[in-house]
C-alpha cells in the first residue's frame, strides 16, 4: 500500500466510520445510549416512556403486594378455628335454657 496516496485516508476514515457504525449498532441492539458524532450520547427515543411504565410497573407491583396480603388476612380469618367456636356459642345461645334443681 502506498501510504503517500489519498488512498491511505480513506481507508483510515473508512475503517473509523465502520467502526463507529458497529459500535453504535451494537449500542442499540442491547439498549445503551447512542453516540453521536462529537462522541456526546443520545438518548432513545423511548426512554420517557419506559421511564413512566417503569413507575407505573412499580406502584402496580406495591398494590399487588397490599392486596396479597389482604387475601392472606382474610383466608386466616375464613379459616380460623375460632369462627367454628362462635358458631358453637350461638348454636347454644338458641338451644332452650336447661333448668338447674336444687
Amino acid at each position: 500500500m502506498n501510504f503517500a496516496g489519498p488512498d491511505f485516508v480513506i481507508a483510515i476514515i473508512a475503517i473509523s466510520t465502520g467502526g463507529w457504525l458497529i459500535n453504535n449498532w451494537i449500542r442499540a441492539r442491547h439498549g445503551y445510549a447512542l453516540e453521536d458524532e462529537w462522541g456526546g450520547k443520545t438518548s432513545r427515543a423511548g426512554d420517557d416512556e419506559t421511564k413512566q411504565l417503569r413507575a407505573e410497573n412499580a406502584e402496580l407491583r406495591d398494590q399487588l403486594d397490599h392486596f396479597a396480603d389482604r387475601v392472606k388476612v382474610l383466608e386466616r380469618i375464613a379459616t380460623d378455628k375460632g369462627v367454628a367456636v362462635a358458631s358453637q356459642i350461638e348454636a347454644l345461645r338458641d338451644q332452650p335454657a336447661i333448668k338447674e334443681s336444687n
